[in-house]
């Protein structure tokens, strides 16, 4: 980027097309003789402006090179790209091996897509989310507006009486008289410098950046609320199989009362069976705590009624879906979070060319037309007309070094901006291999966890059969129960957790939405 003007250094520097010295000169006069001169006072301005280029450094996005392939590719669930042809990757695309739109569809759902398509519609943080977009695209068009003249006009009449005793009043004149003017006004700032278009490149950034705000608020609550429904479908499958249980405990409580009934068992055969039966029930109980704030937070996302919201049970039978992860150089065209960021630094840079062309004479053109009489009779008519051309150019000479602070502040505040992108960019791909790598491992994991299932379920039943035969205490059976039951809920948690893990991904590959969304 170009150094920080000096006005003693010839201000021309920066834009060498554009001699501020000698191309408003003409423009100067107090008064215009002729039509000849109106036009030209007119076209030269605007013939100057076209030709000028706006001062200050033009935006590049922040350099950032992507790796070619992502390190966590191990999950069955997640569908890595095609391996490039040539043996080079293609330029990134960012519609190319992504989700696309609706992407929580992918889970099959119909319940999850009815929540979810109420977020959009009924959501007030989203809706606050687009409010303030809005407002910055009313910015856009004001900021826009200072590059045309503004025009006014109104009539004015007045009846006024001078003084008869004023210094040099005339004995023979009239002291009182009306004044009717009619007039229109014409105010215009050329944009030589380029200040004005400049400042339309900073409120076309922002509103980007709040469009890519809004966009991001949308994916974290549509994260959010597949997350949570995911999360609740897990509690009912718990739910479901502490309910199986405590029907089996009760058996084995029937069964045990039996056998000391019969003399065979003991009371503290029957104390354990009544006590781990007490138990599993308290943890059932337990549940519906959980349950309950899932439910109320997935009816607070979707904008429900809670008095009357509710989700019937659904244990979690669903099949993870696979997920493509594209190549790592289209998450920057993916992540809304970055190009926030990316469209923040642009707006940064534009406000160095703001601070700079403070460095150059401000220009104004004006003009005045109308009518004028002290007779009502005669107020329109050739006679009665007026108008006035003019033009000013003010530089300032001296403010301290205020200027030069401002653009150095301009400056380092882009450079913030800069690396903020950078910083986003380093997060996304960090967000993208934790959840790689903890589907990768929750896959382990639940396979490793299913074997250990698969093997207390023989357990119990061994030692339920020997403990009906005789041969044993009610306490094998009872460890081997305790056993089974933590194995299979512990299944249960992971498999709640990949789901969890499949939409973090999701969320942090940017959902369905890419930077050809922006305005």
């Amino acid at each position: 980027m170009s150094a920080v003007p000096h006005p003693a250094q010839g201000i021309a520097h920066q834009n060498q097309d554009c001699p501020p010295e000698r191309s408003f000169a003409p423009l100067l006069t107090a008064g215009v003789p002729g039509k000849r001169f109106l036009l030209a006072g007119v076209a030269c301005p605007l013939l100057l402006l076209s030709a000028c280029k706006p001062v200050g450094p033009n935006y590049n996005r922040p350099g950032y090179t992507a790796p070619p392939a992502y390190k966590e590719t191990g999950a069955t669930s997640v569908v890595p790209p095609p391996n490039p042809q040539g043996g080079a990757w293609q330029p990134a695309n960012p519609s190319d091996g992504m989700l696309k739109g609706k992407w929580w569809e992918i889970y099959q759902d119909p319940r999850l897509n009815q929540f979810e398509e109420r977020v959009d519609s009924t959501n007030v943080q989203l809706r606050q989310a687009m409010e303030t977009y809005l407002a910055a695209q009313d910015q856009v068009r004001s900021v826009r507006a200072n590059l045309y003249p503004t025009l006014s006009a109104g009539p004015s009449i007045s009846r006024e009486r001078a003084s008869a005793n004023r210094p040099l009043a005339s004995s023979s004149g009239s002291s009182a008289y009306g004044d009717f003017v009619i007039a229109g006004q014409a105010s215009w700032e050329p944009d030589f410098w380029g200040r004005i278009r400049r400042s339309i490149e900073q409120a076309h950034a922002n509103a980007q950046a709040t469009a890519a705000d809004a966009a991001n608020v949308a994916l974290t609550l549509h994260a959010e609320m597949a997350t949570d429904y995911f999360a609740l479908r897990g509690l009912d499958s718990q739910i479901k199989l502490l309910t199986s249980t405590v029907s089996d405990l009760q058996h084995q409580l029937d069964l045990t009362q039996r056998r000391f009934s019969g003399g065979v068992a003991t009371a503290v055969d029957v104390a354990q069976a009544q006590t781990q039966l007490e138990t599993v029930r308290a943890q059932l109980v337990d549940l519906g705590v959980t349950r309950a704030q899932y439910e109320h937070a997935i009816g607070t996302i979707a904008n429900y009624n809670l008095s009357s919201f509710s989700i019937p049970p659904s244990p979690l039978d669903l099949a993870l879906p696979n997920i493509p992860t594209g190549v790592p150089s289209q998450l920057l065209e993916r992540r809304p979070d970055i190009a926030e960021s990316e469209r923040l630094a642009a707006a940064a840079n534009a406000q160095i060319g703001i601070a700079v062309s403070a460095f150059y004479p401000t220009i104004t053109l004006s003009g005045t037309g109308g009518f004028e009489s002290t007779n009502p009779g005669t107020w329109i008519q050739g006679p009665s007309s007026l108008w006035s051309l003019g033009a000013q150019a003010t530089e300032l000479l001296f403010d301290a070094g205020q200027r030069h602070a401002l653009t150095a502040q301009a400056r380092h505040t882009y450079d913030a901006q800069a690396d903020g992108y950078r910083n986003a960019v380093f997060q996304a791909f960090n967000d993208v291999e934790d959840q790689l790598s903890s589907l990768r491992i929750l896959e382990q994991e639940s396979n490793v966890e299913q074997r250990a299932v698969d093997a207390a379920h023989h357990s119990f039943n061994l030692s339920n059969a020997r403990y009906k035969g005789g041969v044993t205490s009610y306490l094998e059976v009872l460890t081997a129960e305790q056993t089974l039951l933590q194995d299979q809920v512990t299944a249960i948690d992971i498999e709640s957790r990949q789901f969890s893990a499949s939409v973090s991904l999701v969320r942090a590959l940017g959902g369905g939405w890419d930077v050809t969304q922006l305005p």
